[in-house]
């Protein structure tokens, strides 16, 4: 998703929406969308329909269901592999839980999510593939290897990931219709007007910038958006904020609160890593950049993930604490304003 934060979901799945045509004789779905979609296997379809993700008029079907005339088909397919080599590496792995489907993982800072743009190596892929080298049915060449959703670079905290198709066609269906539950803490510049509230705008490319995203409050380029926060701590010139993301764009936190005029602490790609805040006192000043150096990132963690597990159907929810340098910077800062509201 991304992700994120986590990065935009439908780069990891497609949906698509057919109406069946009024002369359509009886024909099984899995033939029909053989038909349909180009490029895309019957085990394909299959794994969707195994899934939950081929829905009629709303309602999931097998594979053997005859379409009918005016029905409506969706279904919702993770990507394809890309054909790139995986190299598994030894590359250790914060598991938090783990069973015959799926993992749960707490990514540190530093670590790329997905291959790609110069990171081929030393990935969470990477590690996964190493991890899960004598299971099966993971698809270890798959560029993608069970990710249906991703964080940043530099930003810590929780991930899923599917270690079958089956699983990651369902876990994928939950991100695509918003019900996956997942929320952030960051440590933003200033103190927004509203202790809680609503960030909404569409984000897309930057024009200026394709590596950055964008705000486009009109709606005219790139994709909904909708984060819910609420400040959880009032340090003066920061403050600390719970997130709640609806949609799942790229960089989707970031940017919305640079959007709002607060960005992320130290965020170096959407301007947090200049002193927006505060004096111009030397001691003020040499205080925050101290703090830069012991978080040399984005102040962003993904903390908590609830989901329907994807074969069992039952609720599985996972917390991760503030990683140390989230947890220092913050105590420094209520240090720091203790001093000052004392003298």
């Amino acid at each position: 998703m991304g992700e994120e934060e986590m990065h935009e979901p439908q780069e990891l799945y497609e949906h698509h929406r057919f109406v069946v045509d009024p002369g359509q004789k009886l024909l099984r779905i899995d033939k029909y969308l053989m038909n349909k979609l180009e490029n895309v296997s019957r085990t394909r379809i299959q794994n969707a329909a195994t899934a939950g993700n081929i829905l009629v008029d709303g309602r999931p079907v097998k594979p053997s269901y005859r379409v009918k005339p005016g029905e409506v088909i969706t279904i919702v397919l993770p990507h394809p592999p890309r054909v790139v080599e995986i190299i598994p590496q030894d590359i250790p792995l914060d598991i938090v839980y783990e069973d015959d489907d799926l993992l749960v993982v707490n990514k540190p800072a530093g670590m790329v999510v997905h291959p790609g743009y110069g990171n081929y190596s030393g990935t969470l892929v990477n590690a996964l593939a190493w991890h899960l080298k004598d299971d099966p049915r993971f698809h270890s060449g798959d560029l993608r290897a069970g990710l249906v959703h991703r964080i940043d670079k530099n930003t810590t905290g929780l991930l899923v990931v599917a270690k079958h198709e089956v699983a990651q066609s369902a876990l994928a269906r939950q991100f695509f219709f918003h019900t996956i539950r997942r929320r952030y803490t960051a440590i933003v510049w200033g103190v927004p007007p509203e202790k809680e509230g609503t960030i909404t705008g569409h984000i897309g490319r930057n024009p200026r910038d394709r590596t950055k995203m964008h705000v486009f409050p009109d709606g005219s380029q790139g994709k909904e958006a909708i984060t819910h926060y609420r400040v959880v701590e009032d340090l003066g010139y920061v403050s600390v904020v719970d997130c709640h993301l609806e949609t799942g764009r790229t960089h989707q936190i970031r940017v919305h609160f640079k959007h709002i005029g607060h960005p992320l602490f130290n965020d170096t790609e959407y301007g947090g890593d200049h002193i927006l805040r505060g004096t111009t006192f030397s001691k003020y000043q040499q205080f925050v950049r101290n703090c830069f150096k012991l978080l040399p990132r984005q102040a962003l963690h993904a903390r908590s993930l609830a989901f329907e597990h994807p074969v069992t159907g039952k609720t599985l929810s996972f917390e991760a604490p503030l990683p140390d340098d989230m947890q220092q910077v913050i105590g420094k800062w209520r240090t720091y304003l203790t001093g000052r509201t004392q003298t």
